[in-house]
């Protein structure tokens, strides 16, 4: 299976993705856009910095310059690649992914995403044939820390001036220390901190807040320290998952709903959520005067969906928060403060705004492997047409009077992603077995 993704580069390092293929990569990727600055930075994984020298390599020897940031989340890199004057940027990363693994994220000018679709696989190609002439110049390399900016430019978005919290943030081991820094940075705000060391090793748990277990030492810690709010970062940062004071994991698309309530407070806006999410984000967008627009899922069509409608925020279910305010990039810290400045300028307990929130029964996303996808989802709809509204942004979606689903392929793998939500756990129960049994036979 090929490492070059729908969204990003990713393999086993020195399995799938060694230094060679990173120099090829480098001078690939500014053949491909033709640009003279390439900002690059770096996860914390211990093959960061070998594919890093090799990268910058290749970008040198195609004749582009780099700006090196040195360490950083995905979020600060975007923010990075906004701010600084440079054609394209590249973060050594693999996400959330096992410590074996490593990869690339590429973006444009201006944090414009290069997806499978804008670039990837004409980079690909570019590697394989591996026909690069030598440039007759050289780039160099120069350092630029830019995360003082970085911090300065989330924390202007925190705005109670009374009240304070207890918050316990699980790093897992991973630049997610680097996002906590902003909150560390800000009055009224007691931070207890979790697996801060940034060892790249995932010692103590995937660095995956999506898989609810992963949160098992966070919903323990804030139960102890009698905590108002936990905060678990994902890998590389561009994700998070939040728990409340109760220990109970919040569901990602009703944090979209809140977040959504924090920002229209302060006006209307127009925001996206994805089509995965529970119908309540639409309702509460809607009943707080905003503008609700449905999306489809990843980054790389979130992100142009929030440019071509001038949209503020958007909240994906696997807990990716972009925001206009950081480059229409997403921000995990800055996620973290709209539920803060909510929690604080409410004077209310996190559970307290989420409860009323989970009024549906959401099956969460199921995963079915099936032998041909097209013929699977072909069935569905002849199953469904007519009974119910149909919607075709993103695989297929069926609405109904009191239930709904959404089924679409997997990007890189023969699956079939259900995700449905009913007015009741029966209903949900019923429904979702009904399709389950269509897809799995």
């Amino acid at each position: 299976m090929s490492i070059f993704k729908a969204y990003d580069i990713r393999g086993i390092y020195k399995q799938d993705l060694d230094e060679e293929l990173a120099y090829k990569i480098g001078r690939a990727f500014v053949s491909f856009l033709k640009c003279k600055t390439v900002m690059v930075g770096v996860d914390m994984r211990k093959s960061s910095l070998p594919l890093y020298d090799a990268l910058v390599k290749g970008i040198n020897e195609e004749g582009a310059d780099v700006i090196n940031i040195g360490l950083c989340s995905t979020p600060l890199f975007y923010f990075g690649t906004g701010k600084l004057n440079v054609d394209a940027g590249i973060m050594v990363t693999a996400s959330h992914n096992p410590k074996e693994y490593n990869g690339f994220k590429l973006c444009k000018k201006g944090a414009v995403p290069i997806s499978g679709d804008t670039g990837i696989k004409e980079i690909e190609k570019l590697v394989l044939k591996n026909d690069f002439k030598p440039s007759k110049t050289r780039g160099v390399v120069t350092k630029k820390d830019v995360k003082k900016d970085y911090i300065n430019s989330i924390s202007k978005h925190y705005s109670p001036t009374s009240g304070k919290l207890k918050i316990v943030a699980d790093c897992a081991n991973s630049v997610g220390a680097l996002e906590l820094e902003v909150l560390k940075s800000l009055k009224n705000l007691e931070i207890i901190p979790l697996f801060e060391e940034m060892t790249g090793e995932f010692e103590n748990h995937e660095a995956n807040p999506l898989k609810v277990e992963t949160l098992l030492a966070l919903q323990k810690t804030v139960l102890k320290e009698k905590a108002d709010l936990g905060i678990a970062f994902d890998g590389d940062a561009d994700r998070v998952g939040f728990v409340d004071e109760k220990g109970n994991v919040i569901p990602m698309d009703i944090i979209t709903a809140i977040i959504s309530k924090s920002i229209l407070e302060k006006g209307k806006q127009t925001i996206l959520y994805d089509l995965r999410s529970s119908k309540v984000v639409k309702e509460v967008i809607e009943e707080n005067k905003g503008i609700a627009v449905q999306c489809r899922v990843g980054h790389a069509f979130i992100k142009k969906q929030m440019r071509d409608n001038d949209a503020f925020f958007a909240g994906e279910l696997s807990g990716h928060f972009y925001f206009k305010d950081n480059y229409t990039t997403e921000s995990s810290s800055l996620a973290a403060l709209y539920i803060i400045n909510l929690m604080l300028e409410q004077k209310k307990k996190i559970s307290e705004v989420a409860y009323p929130l989970l009024k549906y029964s959401h099956s969460g996303e199921i995963n079915s492997k099936v032998s041909d996808v097209n013929e699977t989802i072909k069935k569905i709809e002849e199953k469904y047409s007519g009974k119910g509204e149909k919607l075709t942004l993103d695989g297929i979606s069926f609405y109904f009077k009191d239930w709904w689903f959404n089924v679409r392929a997997s990007n890189t793998e023969p699956l079939i992603r259900l995700n449905l939500e009913a007015d009741s756990k029966k209903v949900m129960e019923q429904k979702r077995n009904e399709v389950l049994k269509l897809i799995r036979g």
